[in-house]
């Protein structure tokens, strides 16, 4: 697999860590940096689980910095216990650290004007850090090798996924500017992983699994951003996508938050994001096998 630099763009809950889990101990991937918004959790606990996750893997020396905690119109959406009260399971951690180690603001910017060309985004949480990113410097979606998304469609409304349904204006602006490869990974396809005699393994070893499990109780493997971040780290991940124009509706009483695709051509965008349709199963699992 070839080299990666990443960005990752989170508001750690159960499945920010698993995914921030698989860029750690992917031997092709470099993470440069991680921002923090509320969204999961709060921004706070956003951060502060950010940081058990690097403590826990022996990598405090990777800049975390803290975002936006308000989105950008309107009220913060909660998530309620599903990632438990601060975003981890609830998980005790008498040892775990301050929030001393967040940076300033402007991380993202500085990052990819470092290295121009050579950084992909993982936006695994609400856009508002990258919405208002791309108002302070227009341009650094030109300078973007790619964005990886979690998001549109429905488990919070009948049609938006949570992140899109925290912030919709964001992920209006995000859609609308960010012009470089965008490759998106839906609820619809981040869920319909089996639970066969292998997920019960998984599901023995890694406590966030489990703790999924229970909140879902039921046949499926919820993993959301873990499939967002399989895409960025594997070349080959994804077996079948579909390019298609998108923007996200603002309007609709029951459709605020929804990602529209535009199929007929009707919004004339000469920019097309890549949906994730298919993927390569045993490569994920052999990805989570690695966290072992």
């Amino acid at each position: 697999m070839s080299h990666k630099k990443l960005v990752l763009d989170v508001d750690t809950g159960v499945d920010d860590a698993q995914a921030i889990m698989m860029a750690l101990t992917a031997p092709n991937v470099e993470v440069l940096g991680i921002t923090c918004v509320s969204g999961n959790a709060s921004l706070e606990n956003s951060c502060r689980n950010t940081l058990r996750v690097l403590k826990v893997f022996q990598r405090l020396e990777i800049p975390v910095f803290g975002g936006t905690a308000e989105p950008l119109i309107g009220h913060p959406l909660s998530a309620g216990s599903f990632h438990g009260q601060d975003g981890l399971g609830d998980a005790p951690d008498p040892d775990a650290l301050g929030l001393e180690l967040l940076q300033t603001e402007g991380a993202v910017i500085r990052l990819v004007n470092e290295n121009p060309g050579e950084v992909c985004l993982v936006a695994m949480a609400p856009l508002t850090n990258l919405a208002l990113t791309v108002k302070i410097d227009p341009t650094l979606p030109q300078k973007l090798k790619g964005l990886f998304i979690m998001g549109a469609r429905g488990n919070t409304t009948v049609c938006a996924e949570f992140n899109f349904a925290a912030d919709p204006e964001t992920a209006y602006i995000v859609l609308n500017h960010f012009f470089c490869p965008t490759y998106i990974t839906t609820m619809g396809k981040s869920t319909g992983l089996r639970q066969g005699p292998l997920h019960e393994e998984h599901l023995q070893t890694h406590h966030g699994l489990r703790y999924q499990r229970e909140m879902t109780a039921g046949p499926g493997f919820v993993t959301c951003n873990s499939y967002t971040m399989a895409t960025a780290i594997g070349d080959c991940f994804m077996w079948v996508s579909e390019p298609v124009a998108v923007t996200v509706e603002l309007q609709g009483t029951d459709t605020w938050g929804m990602m529209v695709l535009d199929k007929l051509g009707v919004l004339e965008k000469e920019h097309q994001v890549v949906i994730m349709r298919t993927v390569d199963l045993e490569s994920f699992k052999g990805m989570l096998d690695s966290l072992k």
